[in-house]
């Protein structure tokens, strides 16, 4: 985990190679160390789930800090449908960067490529915002495939990766592999935690903590 010290622009994605990767946990990380703003655009499922008010458990920022979503539905599904049966639509227009002093850290929703709408997906919201991305990936089996795919999606929408996060046990083969052949390299590995709190987060020794 001593890796080298890596300088985080004031806007970026936090993106997963799919949903359950740690995603949410990592952008809690980072909006803590960073002492940044949060802002998930799109969330499903809400309630139960609810990925800004776990962020804000996990941190206790201030909630102001925690941009409320552009587009909240109740069905755990993708967003395009999620949308429709909510009777709703998403459309790329619909978005606009909260406005802030500090770092923003976006999350997005499940993959990359999940679909906003039949023609729409993730992918062409982030590549709209002119943003880079960190990469967040399960570390175990099948991170080599699905972080590989992920990044030459990106690759090839121009978005910018600033590394990838793996989450879970320690897997050098697997982080050796992601790095070759996608040509990025694994900024951080973080490890499995006996409990996630606000002291826990912010005692972790990672390369873009503040000092």
């Amino acid at each position: 985990m001593g890796a080298q010290a890596v300088k985080l622009p004031p806007r970026f994605w936090v993106l997963g190679t799919g949903t359950n990767v740690g995603k949410t946990l990592v952008a809690a990380l980072l909006t803590l160390q960073l002492d940044a703003d949060y802002w998930k655009p799109v969330q499903t499922g809400c309630p139960p789930d609810s990925d800004t008010a776990q962020v804000q458990a996990w941190t206790n920022l201030d909630p102001k800090r925690l941009h409320p979503p552009r587009h909240l539905f109740p069905a755990p599904l993708s967003p395009d449908q999620a949308a429709r049966l909510a009777g709703s639509r998403i459309e790329l227009t619909d978005f606009h960067l909260p406005p802030t002093p500090r770092t923003l850290v976006i999350e997005g929703a499940g993959g990359l490529l999940v679909p906003l709408n039949e023609r729409d997906l993730l992918a062409d919201l982030v590549a709209q915002t002119k943003l880079p991305a960190l990469l967040v990936a399960a570390s175990g089996l099948g991170t080599i495939n699905h972080s590989l795919l992920t990044v030459a999606a990106l690759a090839s929408r121009g978005i910018p990766l600033l590394g990838v996060v793996f989450n879970g046990p320690l897997q050098p083969d697997n982080k050796k592999a992601v790095e070759d052949f996608g040509q990025t390299r694994v900024i951080f590995e973080l490890p499995l935690l006996d409990s996630i709190t606000p002291q826990a987060l912010a005692g972790l020794a990672t390369p873009w903590k503040r000092t």
